[in-house]
């Protein structure tokens, strides 16, 4: 071969390979500072709410009941509203100890519930309302120094584009418009970012329904970082995380557990961790799920993410008027004043490099940890293994009263025969050097 004709294809063998390799996401210092914040705030609020708040049966009740698309559209023809406060939402997540609020912005049903200028299928246009609530809630959480994410929905019931329950042939459907419905999300997430003041996290949902479509992230989480490097953005596919992600969640499970099954394929990774849990069984509101969790199964969930080095997001279904239901407000105030006591233990903590054990779990902030026991032992004391560094001082964190402690080799003996015991979670405060 000739000399000149090798070099022509070796300069076409590196173009076809550089033009292959995606891009290697790199986060900026204001991401990578939002992380750490992110890390640092600990409990969010998570609210599903849309037109499918008005049938009381959940968020997936038009899939549920198969109910046609045309005729579930309907419900955007009554959906008013009335009762919703965008104040005493956030007042309601910030006196239960809340930093951030997580509200979805357009669900699998496609109904977006902000003022899109890509559908008339949302509330400002398609219902007698005619207000943005997400507008409202935006503003509301910046001047009360509430961080808000948006959860996105990717799969769609109901547009034509995406044809939803065709076949994927190639990564597209092999019915509908696969790039129409990737350039529709890229101009809705546009929006969201641009339009709406202090957004601060991008919450995905609904990869697993088309587990082998190309969904385009290289360019739709490329395309976030651009309007915003410090933004988060994550993924509930249930797998580990892909390339351009901030943070990995884990849906109705801790890091680490697979009670649900939504975690098999999901490896904890390096990334600011968060899990999600509803306040009874329902995502959306449902007028018949009175399985309602206590403020000490709560607390514990949150304990326990924090343990794990995970954020807990907490999800209520408001009711369709916009209000959130007294049996919420109840339970959460409950669990704020638990936070205004005990809330060092959790903010800005990190889990420690011990296990989770049988009595509970250890938070970490610097040389200071935080013994939480939620299961008291049958002995009068509880041993914390593999504990680095000296242990100086041993304190109840309720009123700072010294507790008897022995340290050796196999670990931290912690004495509770005279500590008093708080039946939700009792916590000892540990200074290391």
């Amino acid at each position: 071969m000739p000399k000149k004709l090798i070099l022509l294809c070796l300069l076409f063998c590196t173009v076809n390979t550089m033009a292959q390799t995606k891009a290697v996401y790199t986060p900026t210092a204001d991401n990578l500072a939002e992380r750490q914040k992110f890390q640092d705030m600990k409990f969010g609020l998570f609210i599903h709410w849309g037109i499918y708040s008005e049938l009381g049966a959940g968020e997936w009740v038009m899939n549920e009941k198969h109910i046609p698309y045309d005729s579930y559209k309907k419900l955007a023809d009554f959906f008013y509203p009335q009762a919703f406060n965008a104040h005493e939402w956030v007042q309601f997540a910030k006196k239960a100890g809340m930093k951030y609020i997580t509200v979805t912005s357009r669900h699998h049903d496609g109904f977006s519930m902000f003022g899109t200028k890509q559908s008339s299928y949302n509330i400002v246009d398609a219902t007698p309302y005619h207000h943005d609530p997400l507008m409202d809630l935006a503003i509301e959480c910046q001047k009360e120094g509430i961080e808000l994410h948006m959860y996105y929905s990717l799969l769609d019931w109901g547009r034509k584009d995406y044809a939803y329950g065709s076949p994927i042939v190639d990564g597209k459907p092999v019915k509908g418009d696969w790039d129409s419905y990737i350039s529709f999300m890229k101009a809705q997430l546009t929006e969201l970012i641009t339009k709406y003041p202090g957004v601060k996290g991008i919450w995905f949902d609904g990869n697993w329904e088309r587990k082998d479509a190309n969904w385009h992230y290289d360019e739709i989480y490329a395309l976030i970082h651009k309007l915003n490097p410090a933004i988060m953005v994550g993924n509930n596919h249930h797998l580990e995380p892909k390339e351009g992600e901030d943070f990995q969640m884990f849906e109705k499970d801790l890091p680490g557990n697979n009670n649900t099954g939504f975690s098999g394929e999901s490896k904890i990774g390096t990334l600011p961790l968060e899990t999600c849990e509803t306040i009874n069984n329902s995502w959306g509101f449902n007028i018949n799920d009175r399985s309602f969790k206590s403020s000490k199964q709560i607390i514990h969930y949150l304990v326990n993410a924090a343990g794990r080095n995970a954020n807990f997001l907490l999800n209520i279904g408001p009711m369709p008027n916009g209000k959130i239901q007294q049996e919420f407000t109840d339970t959460l105030a409950i669990v704020g004043a638990w936070i205004k006591n005990n809330g060092e233990s959790i903010y800005g903590t990190r889990g420690s490099n011990i296990a989770p054990q049988q009595w509970g779990v250890v938070t970490q902030n610097n040389r200071v940890l935080y013994a939480h026991i939620m299961d008291m032992p049958q002995q009068p004391y509880i041993l914390i293994p593999g504990l680095k560094g000296k242990v100086l001082k041993a304190q109840l964190l309720s009123d700072n009263s010294s507790v008897k402690f022995k340290q050796q080799d196999e670990g931290v003996f912690i004495y509770l025969n005279n500590v008093k015991i708080d039946n939700t979670d009792t916590v000892i405060k540990l200074i290391t050097n």
